[in-house]
């Protein structure tokens, strides 16, 4: 007799596994809230499907047969990773036990996602948290892939298969070293910024063709520049006097605070940019996720719109 390569009805084995432990075509018929008459014919079903004869009829009441045997001993097995995977689902959907892949700039990933994070494991714990570094070009990428499930970072440009949940808007402007002649001065010498030497965050991404973009309708050209991939290299060398640098005002509060980095206005004409959390618009964020998001906005809240000290 050749073996079928159909799989067992599971509602089939769910029935001759109730029937197996009971003993009775009542009792089984009872706990699977059907009739009794939908439980025989499902066993006969089966032992058709099978091919052999599962249990011996005696009166009333039924016993394993060696082929039934052996089959209830695959029936718990399966049953069971059935259950373990209805259960792994349930909780992934409401209790956020699996995994949430993030991909950050270098940026969010020093200055937002710690105190973010801190709170979500206090919620989820068992959560699978990887992040994935890189900037905004890169984690529309990876969106796109789906390799990652939320992505912080700058308001992407036509993107329409992403959503933008928008978490707070901050302005550019000139950081200096606290000796520099601007500094001193308390504004920018229009005149001398074509002429001073930048420090700017690499060339490949949203915020560097953003103020190339800005200064090229300013109809200037900044001079040397030294491109870095670290905020905190970029805010070292500034205050060496090795060059001025274009950042958010948040991103150097401390040094800002303790007075050894000034920020100056780029001018009347602001340059701002727009961030926030982002997916696919087709996928429906779990509860981890949904979670995941509103931390990010309450953290976030305190940056909206944050003051540059000085105009140029």
């Amino acid at each position: 007799m050749a073996i079928s390569n159909m799989p067992i009805d599971s509602r089939q084995l769910r029935a001759f596994a109730a029937l197996a432990r009971t003993g009775s075509f009542t009792i089984a018929a009872k706990r699977l809230f059907l009739s009794q008459s939908a439980v025989s014919h499902s066993m006969k079903a089966l032992e058709t499907d099978v091919g052999c004869r599962l249990f011996d009829r005696v009166g009333k009441k039924v016993s394993l047969t060696q082929a039934g045997e052996t089959l209830l001993h695959h029936a718990e097995k399966i049953l069971g990773e059935m259950q373990n995977a209805r259960s792994a689902l349930y909780d992934l959907g409401k209790w956020g036990r699996g995994r949430l892949r993030i991909g950050a700039s270098t940026t969010a990933c020093q200055y937002i996602l710690p105190p973010v994070l801190r709170q979500f494991k206090e919620s989820f714990p068992q959560t699978l948290i990887s992040i994935e570094p890189g900037d905004t070009v890169r984690a529309i990428d990876l969106l796109h892939r789906s390799e990652i499930d939320l992505a912080i970072m700058m308001e992407p440009i036509n993107e329409p298969q992403l959503e933008f949940h928008g978490l707070f808007t901050d302005e550019l402007s000139f950081i200096v070293a606290a000796g520099h002649p601007w500094a001193k001065d308390g504004h920018v010498n229009r005149a001398d910024v074509p002429r001073q030497n930048y420090v700017l965050y690499n060339q490949g991404s949203y915020t560097f063709r953003a103020i190339q973009q800005y200064f090229r309708e300013e109809e200037m050209v900044l001079n040397t520049v030294i491109e870095l991939g670290s905020m905190d290299a970029i805010k070292e060398l500034v205050k060496l006097g090795l060059g001025v640098s274009i950042l958010a005002p948040w991103i150097a509060q401390k040094e800002l605070q303790e007075g050894s980095l000034v920020s100056l206005s780029l001018g009347r004409r602001k340059l701002k940019r727009q961030w926030g959390v982002v997916h696919l618009r087709a996928r429906r964020l779990s509860l981890a996720e949904e979670t995941f998001l509103t931390l990010c906005k309450t953290t976030t809240e305190p940056l909206n719109a944050q003051p540059v000290a000085n105009s140029a």
